[in-house]
């Protein structure tokens, strides 16, 4: 049988063929962009599960919930992480010292001299040696101030006078002791090494101790003291003890305050490194780069001081210092937790004979002689529970003690190292608040 095709019913048929075909390619491509939407979803969340992994990842360290505001510190020390990574590859690249990197990135926040009308700060030399002067401008025409000489921190290689923390720091010493803060500019790692920082440090107090010196400032002479936090805190300390030794020198010190202060290189393993030994800001290894950096020592000697091969059994120099640093005997069972004593039988004596300085009282107050602590001032030592300097400060505060010296120590079980300068905004640190509050208050009492 033939079947008759009609041209209307055909064209209607070729229509709706055409109508259905478009409908499903149209179907087709809305498909496909769905499809591609979820999959550029997906990846996208997956990239961000991963960023964030990687990221807590490399900010997270284990702290003890004893630490003040723990997650604030991990953040902070990821940060400084990163500014020494970058300074490791600039270095190995050729491009510039790792300190420089540190130093670049840690001092940005530089500040002009900012004076006020209860405040004139200063730029200076004193001695020779720059520095910064803030000088409270209240009180009567020929009213007798207080006087401090400052060293900030930073490992004998960074910081400076004028970096924010410190700028801030000593502009509310001046005002709230209504006194004159000298903040010594001594120079720095890598161009400088010991005994360059000390005679900085040296030079420039005792210049500011002469009588002429002080009455310019308007300074009693008998109410001057020194103070410093970290290396400043080791300049702090021997420069008090030489001045107390210089008979050249009139005017003494009426006190010591010593903020954190490292004051040995002959043993890295005290109960403190151990414990704290990658704690931020300061670790194990960034302080004994510090000592090998200001001690012009090869850092390829840094394994051999980390495990104390420097200070072992059979090197004879070492020998006459040992009980100056014996934390089993110096510091409150307390402090020592458990933690036994890292002595080697024999060492690396090129060490001891290359670099004098380790046994230098001018680099390593701790080492020295009672009778020479036993003519030092009053002292103020603030120390904290998570840091690896805490053992340098509490022996030292020990051995003052045993001098006859009063010894105010100040110790906080939340604290880190360089809390006191984290108390001043963006990376305010309520440890950081009291442990500044607490430095001042004693100042103001006791100076």
């Amino acid at each position: 049988e033939r079947t008759t095709l009609h041209p209307h019913r055909c064209i209607n048929n070729l229509i709706t063929s055409a109508t259905l075909c478009q409908f499903t390619q149209s179907s087709n491509r809305s498909c496909d962009c769905h499809c591609s939407r979820d999959s550029t979803m997906k990846g996208a969340f997956v990239l961000t599960v991963l960023l964030a992994a990687a990221t807590a990842y490399y900010f997270y360290i284990p702290l003890p919930s004893t630490i003040s505001e723990p997650w604030k510190l991990m953040l902070l020390g990821g940060v400084h992480r990163g500014i020494m990574n970058v300074g490791h590859l600039a270095e190995s690249l050729g491009i510039c010292p790792f300190s420089q990197v540190l130093n670049y990135a840690l001092t940005f926040d530089k500040l002009s001299p900012m004076s006020n009308e209860n405040l004139l700060v200063t730029d200076t030399t004193v001695g020779g040696v720059k520095a910064q002067v803030c000088q409270w401008t209240g009180g009567a025409v020929g009213e007798l101030k207080r006087g401090v000489v400052f060293f900030h921190g930073g490992g004998w290689a960074l910081g400076s006078a004028k970096k924010g923390s410190y700028n801030i720091l000593c502009r509310k010493m001046a005002i709230d002791l209504k006194a004159v803060i000298l903040s010594v500019d001594y120079r720095l790692a890598p161009e400088a090494h010991f005994p360059d920082q000390f005679e900085d440090a040296f030079q420039a107090s005792k210049h500011f101790l002469h009588p002429e010196v002080l009455a310019q400032y308007s300074v009693d002479p008998e109410r001057v003291g020194v103070s410093g936090d970290s290396a400043g805190g080791n300049l702090a300390a021997a420069v008090a003890q030489q001045v107390a030794m210089d008979s050249s020198i009139s005017v003494k010190f009426k006190v010591q305050s010593l903020i954190y202060p490292v004051l040995q290189a002959l043993d890295f393993n005290t109960p403190s490194y151990q414990q704290n030994h990658n704690v931020p800001v300061l670790s194990q290894r960034l302080m004994v780069w510090f000592w090998l950096e200001y001690l012009n020592v090869d850092h390829s000697f840094a394994h051999s001081v980390l495990t104390n091969n420097h200070t072992a059994l059979d090197l004879n120099r070492v020998e006459p210092f040992r009980a100056k640093v014996d934390w089993t005997a110096l510091l409150p069972p307390r402090f020592r937790k458990g933690y036994e004593p890292v002595v080697r039988a024999h060492g690396t004596p090129q060490i001891v004979e290359e670099v004098p300085g380790l046994l230098d009282v001018r680099a390593a107050p701790l080492l020295a002689e009672r009778e020479v602590l036993a003519r030092t001032p009053r002292a103020y030592v603030l120390t904290c529970e998570h840091d690896v300097l805490r053992d340098d400060g509490l022996m030292y505060g020990r051995r003052l003690e045993e001098a006859g010296v009063a010894v105010t120590s100040d110790h906080y079980e939340d604290g880190f190292h360089g809390c006191l300068t984290f108390a001043f905004w963006p990376t305010a640190f309520s440890v950081g608040n009291r442990s500044l509050t607490n430095y001042i208050a004693w100042l103001d009492q006791n100076l």
